[in-house]
């Protein structure tokens, strides 16, 4: 199949630890502003590890309607739906101004765990002398748990929620592969698009990797220490970093071809270039490489009908462990040479299937201001991470320009998309 249908960004709706809103995010990025802080929540949970990335000043009443539809959604898919409030709203789409039939909804997602203070009474009600008693759960949590509750944290809710609020009747979908899902994401509404099957689709993603349930099953081991300091926790690349940091958040984004889009004469943010995925292992005994990374860069490069020197900035994973980080790098250095890169999780951490939604927001505003943010926390190279890291302070972009983005999960999957100047 010929695709032929230029694909453009037109809006973006960041709810993120250093800010909610295209504007707050940008001036916290430009600024290297942390969102990372001893979090109350942690410490009361007597975690081990109390720092992480909170969403502040956040209330989703402001931004989903009808305000009812609150009951029927988690933390994180109140997030995903403001976010694509937000898009929309950068975009100037209001609801009912797109032809239903031609506007739809992809997002990366991942398990979406429920809140204990749902499940605390239902546990109560099955103990007996202090013992958990488990023939008594199915019982209880038919008669004693909210009705709707599945509802509330299936990780295809919020492409539904969001289609639900935009009477969108086009393609709806949901990949749920971890981190790298809302880049997965972006290339299937891109290919919805050139496959002309949609004018308009809003793509995104959301996570929260400070949920109790998820942080006590995967465990510490892979978290930063550095509790005195938490700000200085994220440090991708640095030859001193000892751990990621966990985060929430969301971002949607509008994508759109470019015909519909100047029909409407819609403001251009970024251009939609070309994407590839890849995968390596990560069963247990099998020896990591670069391979998987590198296979995505190559497969975008390629898509893109670009070549290496033509990628004048990286959006690197940078999740700020020591293994990953050398990966990622070598993948880097041998695919794009010494092309600047740039880690945005040194300012909010991970933010599970929402990070990559959240750093795709980076390099698209980057594109459009024509400035790449600086990475925090860069204070000693390490010679394993071979990569140019912008630190210190943003630098200018040269312009037209391309970027590529890069995210990958602990599963194994990687992804790579390549945009361009407005």
């Amino acid at each position: 199949m010929t695709l032929i249908r230029n694909v453009v960004v037109t809006g973006i709706g960041v709810v993120s630890p250093i800010g909610v809103g295209k504007a707050a995010f940008w001036d916290s990025l430009v600024a290297g502003r942390s969102g990372v802080t001893v979090s109350d929540f942690l410490t009361t949970s007597n975690m081990p590890v109390p720092i992480g990335a909170h969403v502040k000043d956040f209330d989703a009443k402001q931004f989903v309607r009808p305000r009812k539809s609150l009951k029927v959604m988690c933390h994180e898919i109140q997030m995903a739906v403001s976010a694509a409030t937000i898009a929309g709203d950068d975009a100037a789409i209001a609801p009912n101004t797109i032809d239903p039939d031609r506007l739809g909804t992809v997002f990366g997602s991942e398990m979406f765990y429920g809140e204990l203070e749902e499940l605390v009474e239902v546990y109560r009600r099955c103990r007996e002398e202090g013992q958990f008693q488990f023939h008594r759960w199915g019982e209880r949590m038919g008669t004693d748990i909210f009705p709707l509750f599945m509802l509330k944290y299936l990780p295809n809710m919020a492409a539904c929620h969001v289609a639900i609020a935009y009477d969108a009747r086009g393609p709806n979908n949901t990949i749920s592969l971890g981190e790298a899902s809302p880049l997965l994401a972006l290339i299937e509404a891109a290919r919805v698009i050139q496959r002309d099957h949609a004018d308009v689709m809003f793509v995104g993603g959301a996570g929260n990797r400070l949920h109790l349930t998820p942080m006590l099953y995967r465990g510490t081991s892979n978290l930063s220490k550095r509790v005195d300091r938490p700000e200085s926790a994220s440090r991708p690349f640095d030859l001193d970093r000892d751990g990621l940091v966990n985060g929430e958040g969301a971002c949607v984004i509008v994508l759109e071809s470019e015909s519909h889009a100047q029909r409407r004469g819609a403001k251009v943010i970024a251009r939609f270039l070309g994407g590839g995925q890849g995968y390596e292992s990560a069963e247990v005994g099998h020896v990591r490489t670069s391979n998987g990374i590198s296979q995505s860069i190559r497969r975008a490069l390629r898509d893109a009908e670009l070549a290496p020197e033509d990628i004048r900035y990286v959006k690197a994973h940078g999740l700020s462990t020591v293994e990953d980080d050398i990966l990622e790098a070598q993948a880097i250095r041998d695919c794009l040479g010494d092309t600047p890169v740039t880690a945005p999780k040194s300012l909010f951490g991970s933010l599970g299937a929402g990070g990559a939604a959240v750093e795709a927001a980076v390099g698209m505003l980057s594109l459009e201001h024509g400035l790449i943010p600086a990475t925090l926390n860069y204070e000693r190279p390490d010679p394993r991470c071979p990569v140019n890291v912008i630190h210190g302070q943003p630098e200018p972009m040269p312009t037209p320009s391309a970027a590529m983005l890069l995210n990958q999960s602990g599963t194994g999957q990687t992804a790579a998309v390549i945009l361009g100047s407005p």
